[in-house]
């Protein structure tokens, strides 16, 4: 299939191209992108990625990529697929390849109720660099017992609020509300080891905790509801489950993928009867002891990020009141999760389904009349956060006023890699990026020097862009524009 997608390849109106349904396609694939677009990537494998998704057992509607599609594990990022519950006697499939190693990596935008001019952004920074734990490791971390581990596990951002990492009036706030139902907290002694001294730090990569300030308003009334105006300062936090979410997915994609064996250009489960183009693919059905036990153990380790995300909303506010004397009105706008599997209702071909919605690299964009969303986002839609890059500008955009877009209800969820990790290491310099930055107003810190080059504005796709397509194509509408300020990475 490797060189025949672009030959199926078709417009499908604003901002859509679409993949027509062959070789093992159970289903048509839509890339959320413009020819311009498509122009830019040089890199085949992600679309073929698509495709290859669109063979996963049990899916319905169309295989989507998000307008910051890029190459992944298994699934591109910026994956949303989506598959029948209720398909064949154990369900459609589960493939933790669809959710990825960062489980409930998510985004967290706080409000502050100051302005740039009320702060002294370089001296903020200093005091968030000394204070915010970065880096690979869990220095600085939160000590959990096995009691407060098994709450985090089992009860999420609330287990954070009442051990003090946390605020009750946050979790109204949190997709979800800061937990997802976890039965068996089947999350391993290993994944449970790596978490116990995490909570409450950033990690490295892609990962960081910006000062903002907002510098542009398209949408009053969607801004209005968000409490955001422009001229005011917010604050973005975007981190996930650490190492024990890594773990989670490193031993579930372990067994599942151990059910598989070479079958020509296949790879086939006989026990049941799948048959996927990429062993990276590897799913088990939702009702398989394998499939149900992995999306157990998501969950459990999604609810430790909604701890962890909660616990450095807590350092922030405490670096705030120790440089400001107040917390500066901080109130969480919203909190969004784009690594998740989740059962949801949709309607799919004019029929009513409940799906198992994989996201990878891409997050909910739900109506303002969804039951889930909290009452000040009625007639708005949900906020949808979209980080760009640490040089540029980072959005929040909203979902339909009402009803459901057609992609499950799903959008962007960054501006999107177009320059691997080893390919800016090569070609950007750390220290010339830093003094670029610094000159222009963003004061960096990062633990490590090569990070400044891996996570590079050239290494990323223009943010603006992404968002303009995801607007065309009628996903989410844009309500603010975000320019950093203060830049704290692992």
């Amino acid at each position: 299939m490797s060189a025949t997608w672009r030959e199926h390849l078709s417009h499908d109106g604003e901002g859509r191209m679409r993949i027509s349904k062959h070789g093992s396609m159970l289903t048509d694939a839509v890339l959320i992108s413009d020819s311009k677009h498509m122009d830019t990537h040089s890199d085949d494998r992600s679309p073929e990625q698509l495709c290859n998704t669109a063979g996963l057992p049990g899916i319905v509607g169309d295989a989507w990529a998000m307008a910051d599609w890029h190459f992944g594990y298994g699934f591109p990022i910026g994956g949303v697929v989506a598959t029948d519950v209720d398909a064949g006697e154990l369900g459609g499939a589960i493939s933790p390849g669809g959710v990825g190693f960062d489980i409930n990596c998510g985004v967290r935008l706080c409000s502050l109720d100051i302005g740039i001019s009320d702060i002294d952004p370089k001296s903020l920074a200093a005091a968030l660099a000394r204070e915010i734990p970065a880096g690979a490791s869990s220095k600085g971390g939160v000590n959990l017992d096995e009691t407060t581990m098994s709450a985090i596990l089992s009860e999420g951002a609330k287990a954070a609020v009442d051990i003090g990492w946390g605020e009750s009036h946050d979790l109204s706030a949190i997709e979800s509300n800061g937990l997802l139902e976890s039965e068996d907290i089947n999350v391993g002694e290993r994944a449970q080891k790596r978490g116990i001294k995490a909570l409450g730090t950033l990690g490295s990569g892609n990962h960081f905790l910006e000062l903002q300030v907002v510098d542009r308003v398209e949408d009053q009334a969607a801004a209005k509801a968000f409490g955001i105006r422009e001229g005011q300062v917010t604050a973005m936090i975007h981190t996930g489950s650490r190492g024990l979410g890594h773990q989670v997915c490193s031993d579930h994609v372990a067994t599942i993928e151990s059910k598989y064996q070479r079958d020509e250009d296949h790879w086939l489960a006989p026990e049941w009867d799948y048959r996927l183009r990429d062993r990276q693919l590897a799913a088990a059905p939702l009702f398989s002891r394998e499939g149900n036990a992995y999306l157990d153990a998501m969950r459990a380790a999604g609810n430790y990020a909604f701890a962890n995300r909660s616990a450095l909303t807590q350092r922030l506010r405490n670096v705030l009141r120790s440089e400001l004397g107040v917390d500066g009105g901080l109130d969480v706008v919203y909190d969004v999760s784009h690594n998740i599997a989740k059962v949801e209702d949709h309607i799919v071909h004019g029929k009513s389904c409940k799906c198992c919605v994989h996201r990878k690299g891409a997050t909910r964009a739900l109506g303002g009349n969804h039951p889930e969303l909290a009452n000040r986002f009625s007639g708005v839609g949900q906020p949808v956060l979209v980080p760009g890059d640490m040089g540029t500008a980072s959005w929040v955009l909203a979902g339909p006023k009402s009803g459901a877009n057609d992609a499950f209800s799903s959008s962007c969820h960054g501006a999107g890699r177009q320059m691997s990790r080893t390919a800016a290491r090569k070609t950007i310099d750390s220290s010339a990026l830093r003094q670029r930055l610094e000159s222009s107003g963003i004061h960096v810190r990062a633990k490590t020097p090569n990070v400044l080059a891996e996570e590079a504005p050239e290494a990323y796709k223009d943010v603006d862009e992404v968002i303009a397509l995801t607007a065309s194509a009628n996903l989410a509408r844009p309500v603010a524009r975000l320019r950093p300020f203060a830049v704290i990475k692992g």
